[in-house]
């Protein structure tokens, strides 16, 4: 499911929520009455001043690894893989691509939400949402449960859920009740019964650098793939030889100068239909990158925020049409038989001429790799 809901089920984990108000539609009167919850919280807080819960103590080590637990569980963006480094650097705490995959390895997938499965994130909160997944992680020894959170207690309040006892204009209150077994074993699973045994997310490894794969999004059997590449650097030229049915082959298609300083890490979303479309054709296809993909793109197999990235002279500003690549999610390999150390990287191929884009000058020169958050404020002031 996408960066937007991930966050949501992130702040939940890391107690940073009223307990259960992720989800809550707008415009309904629970709704209201959590955010009326969320003021007077609030207020209680700093009233007189001895409930001390700033956000510095409430983001902290523990809290970071529930919010990692929580995406790998539940099958979460891939944005993450980043967001969550930088979140870490700015709480003091070192986060990285090994820490992600050792959690990984140790955190079984329990939720199948769009495009992992075929319900979205209301299927999701309908079947028990993240009450149900905190209570799961909590339970089987996954989740730290003693964090310092924005409500009374500790991380076991977010595996309730919220209601009204009566309605909100006339006198109803805020409960909060037990959630019971998942209404949907589709959507949602206990630990002991999980879709897969690991989590959502994959680091691959190998002379192409370190970069992230989605494996809950992608069927098992499509995880491993050895193909020649076809390398572009732009998301229309990739769609230009689709058109002109160059692709139509297996392939690997590599798209790079797509990094933190690159250009920004744009979402590299339009790459989903045609690679998708190829895949439907029965060829065998995926897709390498220093960029991002959608949160919530899937079934294509991806290898992710490559990084070092190219521009810069990364091992993807080395590679050449034709070049065998291997992408194993299984085994996390990432690599290809040609010699790259025998070449020279291409150069940027971006024009000198930034069309009013200085602005963005200290990112261009300071943002430092995906794995580290991709901050150019972060580098900057030393963390």
């Amino acid at each position: 499911y996408g960066t937007a809901n991930s966050n949501q089920m992130m702040m939940e984990m890391m107690g940073l929520h009223i307990p259960g108000a992720a989800f809550i539609q707008p415009g309904t009167q629970l709704r209201q009455a959590l955010d009326r919850a969320a003021v007077h919280r609030v207020a209680e807080i700093g009233h007189k001043g001895d409930d001390w819960r700033p956000l510095g103590h409430c983001v902290d080590e523990k809290a970071i690894i529930n919010a990692a637990v929580g995406l790998l569980a539940t099958g979460g963006s891939t944005n993450h893989a980043i967001h969550i480094p930088a979140m870490a650097r700015a709480a003091g705490v070192i986060f990285d691509w090994n820490d992600l995959s050792e959690l990984s390895s140790a955190v079984p997938l329990i939720a199948r939400v769009y495009p992992n499965g075929a319900g979205d994130v209301n299927h999701f909160h309908d079947a028990g949402g993240i009450g149900f997944v905190v209570g799961e992680l909590l339970e089987a020894g996954l989740a730290h449960r003693d964090i310092m959170t924005v409500g009374t207690g500790d991380l076991s309040e977010y595996a309730r859920e919220p209601g009204l006892d009566g309605n909100l204009q006339e006198g109803g209150a805020l409960v909060w009740r037990d959630v019971g077994d998942s209404a949907d074993l589709e959507m949602l699973r206990p630990v002991s019964k999980p879709f897969q045994p690991d989590g959502g997310m994959r680091l691959v490894t190998g002379n192409l650098g370190r970069a992230c794969f989605k494996s809950s999004a992608v069927e098992e059997s499509r995880w491993t793939i050895e193909a020649p590449c076809r390398v572009f650097e732009d998301q229309p030229s990739v769609a230009a030889a689709f058109k002109a049915g160059e692709l139509d082959r297996d392939v690997i298609v590599v798209v790079r100068f797509q990094g933190p300083r690159a250009n920004g890490m744009p979402e590299l979303h339009k790459l989903t239909p045609p690679l998708g479309v190829l895949q439907d054709r029965g060829y065998r296809v995926a897709l390498v990158t220093d960029g991002r993909m959608s949160g919530a793109s899937g079934k294509v197999p991806a290898a992710i925020h490559c990084t070092p990235e190219a521009l810069g002279g990364g091992p993807l500003a080395r590679l050449r049409d034709g070049d065998v690549i291997r992408l194993c999610a299984a085994t996390g390999e990432l690599s290809t038989t040609a010699d790259l150390a025998a070449r020279e990287p291409v150069p940027d191929p971006s024009d000198a001429n930034g069309t009013g884009r200085e602005i963005f000058g200290m990112f261009r020169r300071f943002a430092d790799g995906a794995e580290q958050g991709g901050s150019a404020m972060l580098a900057t002031a030393g963390l």
